[in-house]
């Protein structure tokens, strides 16, 4: 996909929001993708939204401010800043072994005692893609492990596939091993501890993880997979002892609320030291060439140093979205979509996705 215009557009906040909404229309009505919602973000405040479609077919329920979308992995991010808070707090240290935390990771084969919090934390640890180590889609297998014991049964299992910080492996059970390092220093339950030290003093009174409280339950959006041309709803799913890797629910505002606080907005010092954020997005090791230029990872963000952008993005069942900012512009785009193909007539959300990733990154968010 071709954004030279984007690219030659004037380049004002209001034009350049206007060419991407026209974008992300025209891409989210051309694919079939039932709903989403597109979000900008200046000084810590919506400045912009566009809602499009369907949040539930069957209950008639259009996508709009009230609509709970699933934010997948973006989760990690929140993950990492309870990580810090813990490391600011003295209660642990970046280079500590996390068996020192998780000690049943001893039974994993490789140089596991060499891996420290912050190779968990880069995703430099070593460690598989995937919670599961084979394929899924069994009619007996849940849609995420449901419990520890069954995370703890696969270490015999599970190797460290190279020298730990030696480079770059995305990893959903690294995220995981910190999520219940979390539990095991505050003695809190990661849904509680999140709740209570990050939800509750940035105000995002929507967000929950996993099954909606019933006072919500009526404005989640349904996810969809596409089959012969024909949206079917995928139903609720919980993550299970996977929810500190993406188990995240909220309306588009508490992320916007979120983005506000990573921009210096709101709750700096309260939540967590800007020196402490800036230290998260200096650059552990490179991803690559990507999409936006060079990527990095820092600590459980993703980095984009030719753009001066951080961000995340998540994917999981129907859900895709993405958050992109400015740390230090205060600007950013957050967007949803409910939508996946579920064979050749559906959408290809992830190229949606990174088509609307990239026109907000060329005319939103330039310095």
């Amino acid at each position: 996909m071709a954004f030279a215009a984007l690219l030659a557009a004037p380049t004002t906040a209001q034009t350049a929001w206007d060419r991407v909404a026209d974008e992300h229309r025209r891409l989210v009505e051309e694919s079939g993708i039932v709903g989403s919602s597109l979000v900008y973000v200046s000084d810590g405040e919506i400045a912009e939204r566009q809602d499009l479609g369907w949040a539930d077919i069957e209950a008639g329920r259009r996508v709009d401010e009230a609509t709970l979308f699933h934010w997948a992995s973006i989760t990690k991010t929140f993950t990492a800043v309870a990580v810090m808070q813990l490391r600011d707090r003295g209660l642990i240290a970046l280079d500590d072994p996390i068996v020192r935390y998780v000690p049943e990771l001893r039974g994993v084969h490789g140089p596991v005692e060499q891996v420290t919090v912050r190779h968990l934390l880069s995703h430099s640890a070593g460690f598989r893609g995937s919670t599961w180590p084979w394929d899924g889609g069994e009619p007996w297998q849940p849609w995420e492990p449901t419990e520890w014991s069954q995370l703890v049964a696969m270490m015999p299992y599970t190797r460290i596939e190279f020298e730990p910080g030696s480079r770059f492996q995305y990893s959903n059970p690294g995220i995981i091993f910190l999520g219940r390092m979390i539990e095991a220093i505050t003695g809190d339950v990661y849904e509680a501890y999140i709740e209570k030290n990050i939800f509750r003093p940035l105000g995002m009174q929507s967000a929950y993880f996993d099954v909606p409280p019933w006072h919500l339950a009526a404005d989640r959006s349904q996810n969809y997979r596409v089959v012969s041309g024909q949206p079917v709803a995928n139903g609720d799913f919980n993550t299970g002892i996977t929810v500190s890797n993406g188990g995240l629910n909220a309306t588009a505002a508490d992320l916007v609320r979120w983005v506000s606080f990573l921009t210096g907005g709101t709750g700096d010092s309260v939540v967590l030291a800007r020196a402490t954020l800036e230290e998260m997005w200096t650059e552990v090791v490179p991803v690559g060439a990507m999409e936006l230029g060079h990527e990095g990872m820092g600590l459980s963000f993703w980095l984009y140093p030719d753009r001066g952008l951080v961000g995340h993005t998540g994917s999981q069942r129907g859900f895709y979205s993405f958050m992109l900012f400015d740390p230090f512009s205060g600007r950013g785009l957050i967007a949803a979509f409910n939508t996946a193909g579920g064979d050749e007539t559906g959408p290809n959300t992830r190229a949606v996705l990174n088509a609307v990733r990239l026109a907000a990154a060329d005319a939103l968010l330039k310095r």
